[in-house]
């Protein structure tokens, strides 16, 4: 195919949708946080280098290819948490798609109970709403074995069934574990008053405080979804890959719980 004087093949077309793609997650991925600057410094940095090759300015280009000899190296050590997001976000993904593959072709005994589930899912809500009603700050993370150890070494390992009136007990405010983040996973609270990463994406509300952005944190580094409980209003909200849903209604708060608990 020709347009113009132009010759266009399949594989351009298909090099020119996967580079607008690839920029196209990396500005979500970036968005709102402080490596997005630093982006677009490095997209100014490339165009200007075109520019001066394209001038053949000898000496300034040489600088140039000096800077991107190092620059490389100091790339990685800027965007190191966006790099891991990013391959979490694809090795996630894959996973996902393997599991859900071998689900369909294989016998669904080994499949975890559905109203067990239920039990559980319920068990969280009502602890969530009555912490809510109490206005008692609460953070539970829902996580998967793939990134359990990520997150919880350095909170107190429970290892304990799910139940409301534990849950409660936990983040009341007398109990040496309530400031700190539940981790629930393969059924079991698995540990308790974890310490996680804050946030220090610019698009999220300045009233919010350190519980949320903690919430928000472990979802920028983990496929994970975290459920918060406000401390000061009691109400309720979520985390997913590093967006914040706030004011979730009862059905709302059953709804995420059922999709996000594995």
């Amino acid at each position: 195919m020709q347009i113009g004087f132009l010759p266009i093949r399949i594989w351009d077309v298909l090099d020119v949708l996967i580079v607008g793609y690839l920029m196209y997650r990396m500005y979500k991925l970036l968005r709102g946080n402080i490596a997005f600057n630093i982006f677009v410094g490095i997209a100014l940095l490339m165009a200007f280098y075109w520019l001066v090759d394209l001038l053949n300015m000898t000496l300034l280009l040489k600088l140039l290819n000096a800077l991107v000899a190092t620059g490389v190296v100091i790339l990685v050590v800027i965007f190191q948490p966006e790099i891991r997001r990013f391959l979490l976000m694809i090795g996630d993904s894959a996973l996902k798609q393997r599991s859900n593959f071998w689900e369909r072709i294989l016998p669904s005994e080994g499949k975890q109970d559905t109203s067990e589930q239920q039990k559980h899912v319920q068990a969280i809500k009502a602890a969530m709403l009555r912490m809510s009603k109490m206005e008692t700050g609460a953070l539970i993370v829902l996580a998967s074995d793939l990134n359990i150890e990520f997150i919880s070494n350095a909170g107190t390992k429970l290892n304990a069934d799910i139940s409301q009136h534990l849950l409660e007990s936990i983040f009341n405010k007398e109990s040496p574990l309530h400031d700190g983040a539940v981790i629930i996973s393969n059924d079991k609270i698995h540990a308790a008053g974890v310490v996680l990463p804050v946030s220090d994406s610019s698009n999220l509300p300045k009233r919010v405080g350190l519980r949320h952005r903690a919430a928000v944190g472990v979802t920028e580094k983990a496929n994970i979804a975290s459920f918060i409980v406000s401390e000061e209003t009691g109400s309720i909200s979520y985390a997913f890959r590093g967006k914040l849903y706030r004011g979730l209604s009862e059905e709302q708060l059953l709804d995420a719980l059922n999709k996000y608990y594995d």
